[in-house]
């Protein structure tokens, strides 16, 4: 098994040192504080920085903190919708998100993305499972408009208005060693 001290060379580890050093007096107050880490964009595509992520957020756990990563998926959504012969369109920066969309996203997002993760984590020394984002988050639908203010209906698109806590409360207390 890794860990995260395993996973880089001994210039990075020497920065690493002088991060955590610096950052002393913050770990102090998050030490058994649950943390949430939004995860996306570049440092998913890029394999390095996947790596450096997974291991950093191990190195967070093995310091006490209750790491929680909420983690998108956008470049590999469009590609699964591409496979499947969907275009992905964007409006005002929001995916379109058709009932045919959703299932792509929720299967790519719930079935590669999230075990994959988990599995790095896994790998790197960490304790983790995979909640789907779906058990999670309550959210409302955006009403969005077009260039002329008509509105348009972008689909399965939303606001996170709650979240419902208790899955994630109960993975990190089983997980506590």
């Amino acid at each position: 098994m890794k860990f995260a001290r395993d996973c880089r060379s001994s210039e990075s580890n020497e920065v690493t040192a002088q991060l955590l050093f610096e950052a002393l007096p913050w770990i102090k107050n998050l030490t058994g504080k649950t943390v949430v880490i939004k995860y996306g964009g570049a440092a998913m595509v890029d394999e390095q920085l996947r790596r450096d992520v997974m291991s950093d957020i191990v190195l967070l756990k093995i310091i006490g903190m209750r790491p929680v990563i909420v983690h998108g998926g956008g470049k590999a959504i469009s590609k699964a919708m591409a496979e499947a012969g969907l275009e992905a369109r964007f409006i005002n920066g929001l995916r379109v998100t058709t009932p045919e969309a959703i299932s792509i996203v929720e299967r790519t997002l719930s079935g590669t993305i999230n075990p994959g993760l988990v599995q790095m984590f896994r790998d790197y020394g960490g304790k983790g499972v995979g909640i789907p984002g779906t058990e999670i988050f309550v959210g409302e639908r955006i009403q969005e408009k077009d260039e002329q203010g008509n509105p348009v209906d972008i689909g399965e698109v939303g606001n996170v208005i709650g979240c419902l806590t208790d899955r994630i409360t109960e993975a990190l207390e089983l997980q506590i060693t």
